[in-house]
């Protein structure tokens, strides 16, 4: 970025879409306008009506370093320290996943199967199985104002990222976060309405063929699922087994690969029955239901 010629807003934007396109980003417009909104402390649609404006230095060397740090394959959420989940933001970190719009239709067909049930209800137990930066167990406690949540994972790093966006979402009065494998081991007799998940689903010969910002920077912990991708997931159904309640159910979101594998499993696991499984807006399989049968 050295040159005789003004860097205006608009030509900031132009120069770095340009080159995050060499390094063949998928979304190079939107990662400059992204970066540089962030830089300046401004709504992204604010650039719009400044594209003559010129940055002081200072802001212009803060960018510069994420357009770099960019360039090396570094996600921008991880740079700007947030991503919208579900029409809301949250905080992320390199301690957890990137929210993906696929893991939505989990909160879709839970506040889909609540809103079902019989209005008399009582307060409903749902459980987030691995929250990560929590946007299930948030959304879970923001959609289903009738609901206690409890989160866990195995990462304290994680819980903290999480915990943190449910107080700035206002619902940590209703979500309960706990390190944990799964479920509490010291809780053998909980009875829950609904699980939610979003398991470690990648192969380990698929996670050699990631993008390398999800290789590289993400956590590899919340991605391996194992060899067939469903290390966590074959634990996780007796689990959910055990402690749904009659008529409950686990929504637990999937690789589109694994599907057929998971099915089967649900079939074998006694005490689950296999409801329809939830395709994405490509048609690919992604969400996976198994109710707790009522004998």
């Amino acid at each position: 970025m050295t040159d005789s010629a003004p860097w205006t807003i608009g030509r900031l934007l132009s120069w770095t879409t340009d080159h995050f396109a060499k390094v063949e980003s998928d979304s190079a417009r939107l990662d400059a306008e992204v970066l540089l909104a962030h830089s300046l402390g401004r709504e992204r649609i604010m650039l719009y009506a400044a594209f003559d404006e010129v940055p002081p230095a200072n802001i212009r060397d803060k960018f510069k370093a994420l357009v770099k740090r960019r360039g090396e394959g570094e996600p921008v959420a991880y740079l700007v320290g947030s991503r919208e989940f579900y029409s809301l933001p949250f905080e992320v970190t390199p301690d957890v996943l990137i929210p993906r719009p696929e893991t939505e239709l989990i909160v879709v067909a839970l506040t889909d199967r609540v809103k079902a049930r019989p209005a008399a209800d009582a307060r409903l137990k749902i459980a987030d199985i691995g929250t990560g930066s929590g946007v299930l167990a948030v959304c879970a406690a923001k959609y289903v104002p009738n609901a206690d949540i409890l989160a866990t994972d195995v990462s304290p790093a994680a819980l903290a990222v999480a915990k943190r966006n449910a107080q700035r979402h206002k619902v940590d009065d209703r979500v309960y976060f706990v390190e944990a494998d799964l479920l509490p081991a010291n809780k053998p007799d909980m009875r829950l309405d609904y699980i939610v998940s979003n398991p470690p689903y990648i192969t380990s010969e698929e996670m050699t063929e990631l993008d390398k910002d999800v290789r590289d920077f993400e956590p590899h912990l919340a991605l391996d699922g194992g060899p067939q991708g469903t290390d966590v997931i074959e634990r996780l159904l007796p689990a959910a087994a055990h402690h749904l309640k009659p008529g409950g159910s686990l929504l637990m979101e999937i690789s589109p690969m694994i599907a057929p594998r998971v099915e089967q499993l649900i079939d074998q696991t006694p005490g689950l029955e296999r409801r329809p499984t939830i395709r994405d807006l490509a048609g690919h399989a992604r969400v996976v239901e198994a109710a707790r049968s009522n004998d």
